[in-house]
């Protein structure tokens, strides 16, 4: 059989959570529309009877500006020297700029085999990839394009095919019933944290982390009590995450609760409380604390 670790790499907003959401068949790693939605590697398994890939979803690129960016680069980074495959991951609908060019090439230099998933087919003219894929060529990014979209599913069979052909014989990296190296507990954490980037758009800078204090299932096995604090940076950043009364909070933990049941498939019972913890993206004690310690230096 088939079998390999693949980087998945690319920049911020490239779809890389969507497309290995998809490529797994389950929701390994939450999704937004910012920069900076996915913080940790995560790993999200693909299982079939002839082959596992191992998907490492990493950080997208940023210009970094804080600790915090500082460690997610470094995570990428890293993430793309142990693989068997990088699969970098291009918006396509954005045309093809210096700079994808440029990370490209940085990549490619590494000496791992790589191919290229062009993504968001389906919010762009046709007759704009073949022109793409021949600029890309044209600038010496000698490897294979596949042209996807994650939201429309089309095409996905096909880069799973990509990657097959570009991995070695081996066996299961991981028992088959796997899907993820992330915990139950970690997941609630991500879920919160989804929700409140969908539901506070450009109000709420991404100064948000979740710490869970408690996660345990009932003796009913019915029901999950959760409570969490919602760090954010500023006393005003509190204010528009309770919202007047408290609104807007309560709504946002709904939102959560009816995604955590989803998952967990059972009731969930939510509390969570908003704390200040000034400028904690830059405070290494602090960055460990919320689970974003620092172990590739």
């Amino acid at each position: 059989m088939k079998s390999g670790f693949v980087a998945v790499i690319g920049k911020a907003n490239a779809g890389k959570s969507t497309l290995v959401n998809v490529l797994v068949g389950e929701k390994v790693a939450i999704v937004s529309p910012k920069p900076q939605t996915t913080r940790d590697r995560i790993l999200g398994i693909y299982n079939s009877d002839s082959a596992q890939i191992a998907f490492v979803d990493t950080p997208g690129i940023y210009k970094s500006k804080t600790a915090l960016s500082d460690l997610m680069m470094r995570t990428a980074e890293n993430s793309a020297k142990d693989v068997e495959l990088i699969v970098y991951v291009h918006d396509g609908h954005k045309g093809v700029s210096e700079s994808d060019i440029s990370l490209m090439r940085h990549y490619l230099s590494f000496g791992v085999p790589t191919l290229i998933a062009y993504t968001k087919t389906d919010i762009m003219p046709e007759e704009q990839i073949p022109r793409d894929v021949k600029e890309l060529f044209d600038a010496g990014i000698d490897c294979d394009v596949v042209p996807v979209s994650a939201r429309k599913g089309k095409n996905i069979e096909k880069l799973i095919q990509a990657i097959l052909e570009k991995l070695p014989e081996g066996d299961r990296l991981f028992p088959e019933d796997v899907l993820s190296d992330k915990s139950e507990k970690f997941m609630i954490a991500e879920i919160m944290r989804e929700k409140i980037l969908l539901k506070y758009d450009k109000e709420i800078p991404h100064g948000i982390a979740v710490l869970v204090n408690t996660f345990q299932k009932r003796e009913d096995g019915r029901v999950y009590d959760v409570d969490l604090d919602i760090i954010c940076e500023k006393p005003n950043h509190k204010a528009i995450l309770i919202g007047k009364r408290g609104k807007a909070l309560k709504e946002t933990l709904s939102f959560a609760r009816k995604s955590m049941e989803e998952f967990l498939g059972c009731k969930v019972f939510l509390t969570a409380y908003v704390k200040v913890k000034d400028d904690w993206r830059d405070k290494a004690n602090l960055l460990k604390e919320y689970g974003y310690e620092d172990t590739e230096r």
